[in-house]
């Protein structure tokens, strides 16, 4: 079979001819049709995130869309290496399948679960965002944030605010449901006046953190308190990312003056709220409510795809 094959850590994969996979006990075979380029794909490959393969070659590719043997379409994860999602077949655990419906496309149903289901985890697993309340997204531009801008308003979200650096997709979150946006490519000052406008007298209940660094010492500038005053309530930060810088100087005045949480994402929950979220994801893709921006690629095409940035809220797809 072809598949984009990976020789080496730090290498590009090649479209080239692989050995075609068998399914052992409690496995399937998928027939691939589409599955999603992410750059938790490359970091694997550049061998600079912890689950990178040890022996090579593999095949690339974490989740895609496909169909089982008996014709059942499905997104699938999890490959069994040196099988990857990259390819014409592949093989998983049937646990690791869930049905797609027929009015999700190949490219929506293999682009939009792993960032879907990442944002949706992060507002009810871990913020436990309820209905009414106020939220701040930082990173709003990039695929998950506007996910994660969608889902809020869907989950009853009294306000949300998203923050990023591209204009023109600022400009575009308020069809999302963003009631206001901050740019966040302002000077420290201006940043942080920004923050302290849209968190008001009421001030955030959960933020959503893809970005860190400046940003996020901006924002926590703007919500430490100056005096004394009773506190009404808990602000929840999530850190998910750090596209704007891995460390930042958080000074005690924050912690002291504000009732304020910061968490992680927490790694991976129990299987049962995995499979919730899925279906949540995949249940509100079928009706219309979240939607995905995607670049098709042909899987033959592997190598210049690789090596392409992806545009800012697209994702691409490999085609197989």
């Amino acid at each position: 079979m072809k598949a984009a094959v990976l020789h080496a850590l730090g290498g590009v994969p090649r479209y080239e001819e692989f050995a075609d996979p068998v399914a052992g006990d409690d496995e399937v075979m998928v027939r691939v049709q589409a599955a999603a380029l992410k750059p938790i794909d490359r970091q694997l490959a550049r061998g600079t995130h912890y689950a990178s393969p040890r022996e090579l070659p593999v095949v690339c590719g974490m989740d895609g869309v496909g169909k089982l043997e008996d014709g059942t379409r499905v997104f699938f994860a999890a490959a069994r290496r040196p099988y990857g999602t990259m390819a014409e077949r592949t093989v998983t655990r049937r646990a690791f399948c869930f049905s797609v419906s027929s009015r999700i496309d190949d490219m929506t149903a293999a682009a939009l679960p792993n960032p879907g289901v990442s944002a949706w985890l992060t507002l009810t697993h871990r913020a436990k965002l309820a209905a009414g309340e106020t939220v701040l997204i930082l990173g709003a531009t990039g695929i998950t944030g506007q996910l994660a801008v969608r889902m809020a308003k869907l989950l009853g979200a009294k306000r949300v605010i998203g923050a990023g650096r591209d204009e023109r997709r600022l400009a575009r979150l308020h069809e999302l449901g963003a009631d206001s946006t901050i740019r966040i490519d302002s000077d420290g000052d201006v940043l942080r006046d920004a923050f302290a406008r849209e968190a008001g007298e009421d001030g955030f209940d959960v933020i959503v953190d893809y970005l860190w660094g400046r940003p996020t010492e901006a924002l926590l500038a703007a919500i430490t308190r100056p005096e004394f005053a009773a506190i009404t309530k808990e602000t929840r930060l999530v850190q998910v990312g750090e596209s704007a810088g891995a460390a930042i100087s958080l000074p005690a005045a924050v912690l002291r003056s504000t009732a304020l949480t910061i968490m992680g994402t927490a790694g991976i929950p129990s299987r049962e709220i995995l499979v919730d979220a899925m279906e949540q994801v995949l249940k509100r893709a079928a009706k219309g409510e979240l939607r995905i921006e995607t670049d098709p690629v042909a899987l033959a095409g592997i190598e210049t795809a690789w090596e392409r940035k992806e545009e800012s809220g697209r994702r691409i797809v490999v085609i197989t």
